[in-house]
């Protein structure tokens, strides 16, 4: 059984993304958040979920009911006050940074990724309403969000749609008292219905009548379940409700619901009621609050699904006994044999690599917060300033700082949170599935089928590169907007501080080290090649030719990062007894897996003409 892994996420944390030394948050809360989180999941959420894929959730009468037990553990979690860690105080939450929601969020994935899934589309929904909501609707259903009395939800996809969002026809009328009226249908709406809480705030796109062609004619609204009183009781019934739930490959605990909104089955005025978020038109920006949120949340999910199967194969791989390993006179723990040492390295490699990457873009959400914040300070003190020299001396306050420094610190880590946010995303996600595939294989026959819990591992880890955006969109992201910001200057700049941390590395390759920093080194320049070109061609309006060569360089910057990260944290000053370990691990990584980047390179380099010319095999 999943046992979260409280130590490698502090160490993380603290030595990776940047924690250790954080004035904002102590390092005594960091550890009894992590841990008090691992302990509640550990006791409460693992031991439910094999219950929850043989159960899954069931709809009746338009009611959905979650597995035995479900509700009371989702209460429990609530109550204890684990939806608003990262929320701001002010709205109810804790204010603690998100690289330790991330954490928890991870932890949470590891229990049970079905159960995790209802609270990540929660917070990413009170984060859109806090960040872009009115007064008057934040102040009647953000506290509730935040404390996780009530649940949220993303409202995009619909059957014809897909990932087009331009193309989406669910429609909203205006009404003189300021309302909406939706009607419409969604699908694969996670959680859209359920017994978990007794109300559900839906954050859900439509177009206008009289909106614009495209993505710029989509509106944001918030259509709650259940409508409020005055007094903010619940009032009646929404006119909504969950037609079906999907029959799933995974997460059969989370209800993936086919949402109806506006047939007129709850009161006498078809159309249900919806309060706008945002500006008329511009709902998808606000929306993209919710989904970046989420894309980060997903990578957590990835990370989540390879620690699980990693654990469930070594702890096989250490008992199940078959053959003679190498100098052995008896039969051997399969451990033993290199090629499942091998394999099970090469899980845990890639798992504490995925780890790293999804803490390191949390940081660079933190200090973007941090600084924005710093600058908004800055700005107020300079203007009060400004303008008590201006009352003495009657000038103008016109062209006053903007806090500078600050301000420029804002965007740096804005660009560093919008560069990473894809990788992030895809790269521990594929590692989700690949380590879990791995974790099939350790186990041999019993892998494949249920008693072992290997397969539900990877039955629900497959969902993960779909879903919030295709991995193959968000290498789309990454290529065509990422890496472009500052006209490439701010990737470049990020290759320069991996050659840096290169460059501070051992370099004795009869050493624990090996050739450690020259395979990172190597690899780290086949990274600046393939960015070189990728901006040219997109420079030279050759998009096609940069975009086939997209996912590739997804991959191989993850996988760069993972070795870097992971020599970034075994030359690090921890002191837990461990360093041998992780830079036989950092080693391994070097000189086993990096090796793909120049396959990859090679991939997108010279890939592109072959592929325009090989599309006719598939006539």
């Amino acid at each position: 059984m999943y046992t979260s892994p409280v130590d490698d996420i502090l160490f993380t944390l603290k030595h990776i993304a940047g924690l250790e030394g954080d004035a904002s948050v102590d390092a005594d809360i960091a550890d009894a958040v992590i841990t008090e989180a691992g302990r509640f999941c550990d006791a409460t959420i693992a031991p439910a979920a094999a219950r929850g894929d043989k159960e899954g959730s069931r709809l009746s009468n338009g009611e959905v009911r979650s597995p035995t037990g479900w509700p009371e553990i989702y209460r429990a979690w609530a109550a204890a006050g684990w939806n608003g860690l990262a929320a701001p105080v002010e709205i109810g939450g804790q204010g603690l940074p998100h690289r330790l929601q991330i954490a928890a969020m991870e932890i949470w994935n590891g229990g049970s990724m079905a159960f995790a899934l209802a609270p990540m589309l929660t917070a990413g929904a009170a984060e859109a309403l806090a960040t872009h909501g009115s007064d008057s609707l934040k102040a009647r259903f953000l506290p509730k969000m935040v404390s996780g009395e009530w649940t949220g939800t993303m409202n995009l996809t619909e059957p014809h749609a897909g990932s087009d969002l331009a193309t989406l026809r669910t429609r909203a009328e205006r009404r003189d008292d300021g309302t909406y009226r939706i009607f419409g249908q969604k699908i694969y709406i996670t959680w859209g219905e359920h017994d978990f809480t007794d109300n559900i705030v839906h954050l859900v796109l439509a177009r206008l009548a009289d909106a614009p062609e495209g993505t710029r004619g989509i509106s944001l609204f918030l259509v709650p379940k259940f409508l409020l009183n005055e007094d903010g009781s619940l009032g009646a019934r929404n006119d909504l409700f969950c037609h079906s739930i999907e029959e799933k490959l995974g997460i059969h605990a989370s209800p993936t619901c086919t949402m109806i909104y506006g047939d007129g089955r709850f009161g006498a005025e078809a159309g249900a009621i919806g309060y706008l978020i945002g500006e008329e038109n511009r709902g998808l920006a606000c929306m993209f609050t919710m989904m970046n949120n989420a894309r980060l949340a997903v990578g957590a999910q990835g990370v989540a699904m390879a620690e699980a199967a990693t654990q469930a194969a070594l702890a096989y791989a250490r008992e199940r006994r078959q053959g003679k390993a190498p100098g052995s006179a008896t039969a051997s723990p399969i451990i033993d044999h290199p090629d499942i040492a091998r394999t099970l390295l090469t899980m845990k490699a890639l798992t504490q690599g995925a780890r790293a990457i999804t803490y390191l873009c949390a940081e660079a959400v933190d200090r973007a917060h941090q600084a924005g914040a710093h600058a908004d300070e800055t700005r107020a003190s300079e203007t009060g300033a400004s303008e008590t020299r201006a009352s003495e001396t009657g000038a103008s306050t016109s062209g006053v700082s903007q806090g500078g420094h600050d301000q420029a610190g804002k965007r740096h880590w804005q660009d560093r949170a919008a560069l990473l946010t894809p990788i992030a995303k895809s790269f521990p996600t594929d590692v989700g599935v690949e380590v879990a595939s791995l974790g099939i294989q350790v186990h041999g026959g019993m892998g494949f089928v249920e008693e072992t819990g290997a397969a539900r591992l990877l039955r629900d880890a497959r969902i993960a590169p779909i879903y919030e955006g295709t991995n193959g969109i968000q290498a789309i992201d990454l290529v065509t907007r990422k890496l472009p910001l500052g006209d490439g200057a701010h990737v470049r700049g990020l290759i320069a501080e991996l050659q840096a941390t290169i460059d501070a590395l051992p370099t004795d390759v009869d050493g624990p080290w090996g050739t450690t920093a020259s395979r990172l080194g190597a690899a780290v320049g086949t990274l600046s090649e393939a960015t070189t070109w990728l901006l040219s061609e997109l420079a030279a309006g050759r998009p096609a030719a940069a975009l086939a060569g997209a996912t590739a360089y997804q991959r191989l910057f993850g996988l760069v990062l993972s070795g870097l990260l992971l020599a970034k944290g075994a030359a690090s000053d921890a002191e837990d007894g461990r360093q041998a370990q992780r830079v036989a691990l950092a080693r391994f990584f070097a000189e086993n897996l990096l090796g793909e980047t120049a396959f990859l390179a090679d991939a997108i380099l010279h890939g592109a003409d072959s592929l325009a010319a090989a599309r006719i095999a598939l006539n």
